[in-house]
């Protein structure tokens, strides 16, 4: 070599050139590989194989600056200049000038990615330099016809890369070893290029370690690395969180690698993912495979994979073989270790999710990549403890969100993942993972049956609060969800139990140990167990539960089995005292067993207060005992009456019955009676035990009291039909006395012995107040008293009382009354046989005692028969007409016409048989009589005004004015007086 050609230049051209002539193929070879890689494989790299050899030549901590000046595209680096290894490199399509320990070779055949903008390329250093020129080329070709020819064959393009000659006067800027100068080709914009490669700046220095600042047309951009790789440039500082390994193939894969390349066993990975300010990993743009340079393998990982991957002559696809598998397997094994690197709260956004691959590497590369994520211990766990990591294989996800629920199950559950993985951002990366999912049924199922405090089971709802709020599914879930209880047990499901805030009533509950009652502990009581079916209550409540009902209706059956309930009454009084229960209003209160006055138990409703005025009425042998004295003192008289616990009568008041169920005397007789069931039961109980005696007393008690006095007046109530059926008054029930007022039953009743009592008690409890007939048994006691002798009846009452019984037939059947002997007439004595009266001429021939009359109202006189069971006046008297008359039509007799004309009727249509004396005969003799009509319905009258009223008005039914027509008749005149 001489100093004019330092690198041996015109050596290297003449054994190119002799190989081209000796070989006539070989020259085209070589202009169709490189045309294969500046067309091909580097159409679009050249900033990264630029970059590439800079950062080869640097080593480390490497600068590469690119510009362009006066037309040309320059590109400086700093590190070692050129030497003659790297000019025969540069010279060579196929071998590199890189060492065993260098990444891919420096200035090997990626120079070739200078032709797609240039066809002179230089590289300069401060000692010397080297040139390449398809011109210069063209013209050696020359002085060879046959190249010349092959070379215009070609449309004059010649492989540029081949022949090399030296330059000099030329040298890199101050503080650079070499520059690569490419006079640009015709057609390629520079501002183009400089702005494509400003774009490229990041990705190069992350993808070459070796350097660390790039310079694009005045810019700069440069790498800062610590626990986190920072690039900066002019827009700002972009953050990566960065992992690099490196390792030696094997030697089985070395073994079928090619010659130079076992050379080179050594590989390098290197994982880089984008990070906010926070570290907080950020999505990338779709990318590729480095290998380190970009490839057109196209990645869909949430980071970027730089690594020493075999990859084909055209720089663009991975060489499929053993030591790319072996170089993506440890890519694998290496990605747990960046996911390592991120706060545990955004792990996951770095686990390849699954989706459609963009290409057979980023398939391969993510499953190997998920395999490896599984079964890496990276996941946080669940705990307040020293943070602990889980494989993904082996964790579980709750489905429920919230740190707090996974740091309280996770005692119980083993694995659980950290809480906030729960959250919806994570769930794609879990389901990658293959996490176990836990539902809230699951977590209900696995802490039935734990021991925990009522503290821990507080901080459990309130963790699981958010979802129960806004998830009706969750509340489905948590439907068995255990539930501490105030007494030490554990409720399988808040459904049924009551929450208390009453802390004196809570401290009782507890200590009572009332089993019925699901009472939640003060300490795990939380609102979420309302919307789960837990109930916020007070003493109604839990009256109310239904539990402590089954517990009083049998706890005179423990007492006398020997089951100890201490805490059942103290809880029952302290509850009916707060919930202000009044007498009668919960009847299943009265089943309480409560001690007597002899040490005895008996049902609350079958105890007296001490000193009741009940003691002095009811009989003897009544089954009422005395309550003891010491829990008579301790509680006040309105608590235990509202138990059932007598000191006046007691009340029963249900305002929604369904049968008579109610427990008092006679009910069902009652209820039957009715003609619609009652719509409201208010009634006083224990009449029955009421001695006969103390009647008068007790109609007192109960009058005086204003539950009970509204329970005797309530219309058809209960109370005042037992009393009216059983009670005793001067020795006989109270229907068989009228009130002082009631004179229209003179002579029927006596007036009621001076009790003292209001009239309207006495009225209610049946005393007679007025003339009413409403069943059988009213008829009958009537009936009886019309025919009893000795009684002394004014006419008006006997008419009035049949009139009533009459009209009172349809209320019951005329069977059920039993008939006295002998029956009231209508003269005011008793017969045993008589008729109903059902008009008005019989009597003419009948007398008064022979004939029963309701009254003029003779349309009564048929239902009266019907109860009297007697035969009818007109159906059972033979009589005939026997003196003469003279038939005349009602309109020729004037003063009948004269009468209608001023009532405003038509005289009736027919005749009337007027007689001077008309005269009826029967079998006891004949009979004068002023009218009469026939059996065949003629009227007969004398031409009297009297006569002629009465069949006029019996003819147009208007017998209730046959006095005003006969002065009408008689005195027209009458009419206006």
């Amino acid at each position: 070599m001489s100093a004019a050609d330092p690198f041996g230049t015109e050596a290297l051209r003449a054994s190119v050139v002799t190989a081209w002539a000796s070989s006539p193929t070989r020259f085209r070879e070589d202009a169709n590989a490189e045309e294969d890689l500046y067309l091909g494989g580097y159409r679009d790299r050249l900033l990264v194989e630029l970059a590439q050899n800079a950062a080869d030549a640097a080593g480390q901590r490497g600068t590469l600056r690119v510009d362009l000046v006066d037309g040309e595209l320059r590109a400086a680096n700093t590190g070692a200049p050129l030497d003659a290894d790297g000019v025969a490199a540069l010279a060579s399509l196929r071998a590199s000038a890189k060492g065993p320990s260098q990444g891919v070779g420096q200035f090997g055949v990626g120079f070739a990615a200078v032709l797609a903008v240039t066809d002179a390329p230089r590289v300069v250093t401060a000692a010397a330099g080297v040139a390449f020129s398809a011109e210069r080329t063209r013209a050696e070709l020359s002085a060879y016809p046959d190249l010349a020819t092959r070379a215009d064959e070609r449309g004059g393009r010649v492989p540029v890369l081949r022949l090399v000659w030296p330059t000099t006067g030329e040298a890199p800027p101050e503080g650079f070893a070499t520059e690569v100068r490419l006079p640009l080709r015709a057609g390629v914009d520079g501002d183009a290029l400089l702005a494509d490669f400003a774009a490229q700046a990041e990705d190069v220095l992350l993808a070459l370690p070796g350097l660390d600042r790039i310079e694009v047309g005045g810019r700069a951009w440069w790498r800062e690395d610590g626990d986190r790789v920072r690039v900066h440039g002019p827009d700002g500082v972009a953050d990566w969180v960065v992992h690099r390994v490196f390792g030696v193939l094997p030697d089985e894969v070395v073994a079928q690698l090619g010659v130079e390349a076992r050379e080179r066993p050594e590989w390098s990975v290197s994982w880089a993912a984008r990070v906010d300010a926070d570290g907080v990993p950020l999505p990338l743009p779709e990318g590729v495979l480095h290998a380190p340079t970009p490839t057109d393998e196209r990645l869909s990982l949430p980071a970027r994979l730089i690594a020493t991957l075999p990859i084909e002559p055209s720089r663009r696809r991975l060489r499929p073989g053993p030591a790319a598998d072996a170089v993506l397997a440890a890519a694998a094994r290496a990605y747990p270790a960046l996911v390592g690197q991120v706060a545990p709260e955004h792990r996951t956004a770095l686990v390849p999710v699954i989706g459609f691959p963009l290409s057979e590497v980023d398939d391969k590369l993510r499953e190997l990549v998920l395999a490896r994520l599984r079964q890496a211990v990276w996941l946080p766990a669940a705990g307040d403890a020293e943070p602990r990591l889980l494989a993904p294989a082996r964790a579980t996800v709750l489905d429920a969100e919230g740190a707090g629920l996974a740091d309280l199950v996770c005692s119980v559950l083993p694995d659980v993942a950290a809480g906030f993985l729960s959250a919806r951002q994570h769930t794609a990366a879990l389901a990658a993972l293959e996490v176990t999912r836990r539902g809230l049924g699951d977590v209900v199922e696995a802490i039935t049956g734990v021991a925990r405090p009522p503290s821990w089971w507080h901080a459990l709802y309130s963790a699981l609060a958010p979802v129960v709020e806004t998830d009706a599914t969750a509340r489905t879930e948590l439907g068995a969800l255990p539930v501490p209880l105030a007494d030490g047990r554990t409720l399988p499901g808040p459904a049924g139990s009551i929450v208390v805030d009453d802390p004196e009533l809570l401290d009782l509950l507890t200590r009572a140990e009332v089993g019925a009652l699901r009472v939640v502990h003060a300490e795990a009581a939380h609102p979420v167990l309302e919307r789960l079916g837990a109930r916020l209550g007070g003493p109604v409540d839990l009256l109310d539960a239904g539990g402590l009902q089954d517990a009083v209706e049998r706890s005179l059956d423990d007492v006398e089995s020997g089951v100890d309930s201490p805490g059942l009454v103290p809880v029952v009084l302290r509850l009916v005292r707060d919930a202000g229960v009044r007498p009668g209003e919960r009847a299943w209160l009265g089943a309480l067993a409560l001690p007597d006055s002899v040490g005895d138990w008996r049902r609350a409703d079958e105890l007296m207060l001490p000193g009741s005025p009940l003691l002095d009425l009811l009989d003897e042998d009544a089954p009422v005992g005395v309550l003891s004295a010491e829990l008579a003192t301790e509680w006040p008289d309105h608590v235990l009456s509202a138990l059932g616990v007598l000191d006046a009568f007691a009340l029963v008041d249900d305002d929604a019955p369904t049968g008579p169920d109610h427990g008092l005397a006679d009910e069902a007789q009652w209820w039957d009676a009715r003609a619609e069931p009652p719509t409201r039961v208010l009634a006083v109980r224990d009449l029955d035990l009421v001695t006969d005696d103390a009647w008068p007393r007790a109609l007192a008690l109960l009058a005086a009291e204003p539950d009970t006095w509204r329970a005797l007046l309530a219309p058809d109530g209960h109370t005042g039909w037992w009393i009216a059926r059983n009670a005793l008054l001067g020795g006989h029930p109270p229907t068989h006395w009228r009130l002082p007022a009631a004179t229209d039953l003179d002579g029927l009743y006596d007036v009621v012995p001076d009790l003292g009592l209001d009239p309207r008690v006495l009225a209610a409890i049946g005393v007679r107040a007025e003339l009413a007939v409403h069943t059988a048994e009213d008829a009958e006691d009537l009936l009886i008293r019309l025919g009893d002798p000795d009684r002394a009846l004014h006419p008006g009452a006997v008419l009035r009382t049949h009139a009533a019984l009459a009209e009172a037939i349809e209320d019951f059947d005329p069977a059920d009354v039993r008939l006295p002997e002998n029956t009231r007439t209508l003269s005011g004595t008793v017969a045993p046989d008589c008729v109903v009266l059902d008009a008005p001429w019989p009597l003419a021939v009948l007398g008064e005692d022979q004939v029963v009359s309701a009254g003029p109202d003779f349309a009564l006189a048929e239902p009266l028969a019907e109860l009297l069971d007697l035969e009818l006046a007109t159906e059972v008297l033979d009589a005939e007409v026997v003196s003469v008359g003279e038939p005349v039509a009602w309109s020729e007799l004037g003063a009948v016409a004269a009468a209608c004309e001023l009532l405003g009727v038509e005289p009736p249509l027919g005749s009337a048989v007027v007689h001077d004396k008309l005269v009826v005969r029967t079998d006891t003799g004949d009979h004068p009589t002023s009218w009469w009509v026939t059996e065949d319905g003629v009227p007969h009258c004398e031409d009297t005004p009297e006569a002629l009223a009465r069949a006029l008005a019996w003819t147009t039914d208007r017998w209730d004015q046959r006095h005003l027509l006969t002065a009408l008749i008689e005195e027209p005149s009458h009419y206006l007086t």
